[in-house]
């Protein structure tokens, strides 16, 4: 299980780990929470009071600072993983869904005529698909697409790079996802 953690403005910084939001909690670094309560840690006793420390851990943490970085200006790596997860597992030529194992990272324009590997010149496809088109454009190949390349948004990007996403986090990133996205469908 992972903890979505935020800055304190609310913008998305990392997938962390219980350990590590306990961490924050303890360095008193968390400014708000939000979510489900998702954990509940039991420290050692106060030598004084005797009484035991506690720390409860929410899905979702703001933590204090500015981060170093505009996440705006981020744009997100491009892995087969969340290629595939931004065009839900579906064949950009024929339009069927498949399992993971059945896909590949097709290139709009290929390599061979010079087409970079970057997320606006690549789509999903089965290898039935990629194989027909080859070393083609979709043009050439008389393979037309089904659906655009696009970008992941920020919001996006957190959704693609986590498979087990909670509840309460998945609703606090869709409520961000531009209305465009494929995700939103």
């Amino acid at each position: 299980m992972k903890v979505l953690k935020l800055s304190a403005q609310g913008l998305p910084q990392s997938w962390i780990s219980l350990e590590q939001a306990v961490i924050h909690y303890a360095a008193e670094e968390v400014r708000w929470e939000m979510g489900l309560e998702v954990a509940v840690f039991h420290g050692g006793h106060n030598a004084v009071t005797g009484k035991q420390s506690i720390i409860t851990v929410s899905s979702i943490i703001g933590t204090k600072g500015v981060p170093n970085i505009n996440p705006f200006e981020l744009k997100p790596g491009l892995t087969n993983g969340k290629l595939f997860a931004r065009d839900r597992n579906i064949c950009a030529y024929c339009g069927e869904p498949f399992d993971e194992p059945e896909l590949t990272r097709e290139h709009i324009i290929p390599f061979a005529q010079n087409g970079v590997d970057n997320w606006m010149n690549v789509v999903t496809a089965c290898r039935p698909c990629n194989h027909r088109k080859s070393h083609r454009t979709p043009e050439q190949a008389h393979m037309p697409l089904l659906y655009t390349p696009y970008v992941p948004s920020l919001w996006e990007d957190f959704i693609l790079r986590n498979r087990r996403i909670l509840a309460d986090q998945m609703e606090f990133l869709m409520a961000h996802v531009p209305k465009s996205s494929r995700l939103a469908a």
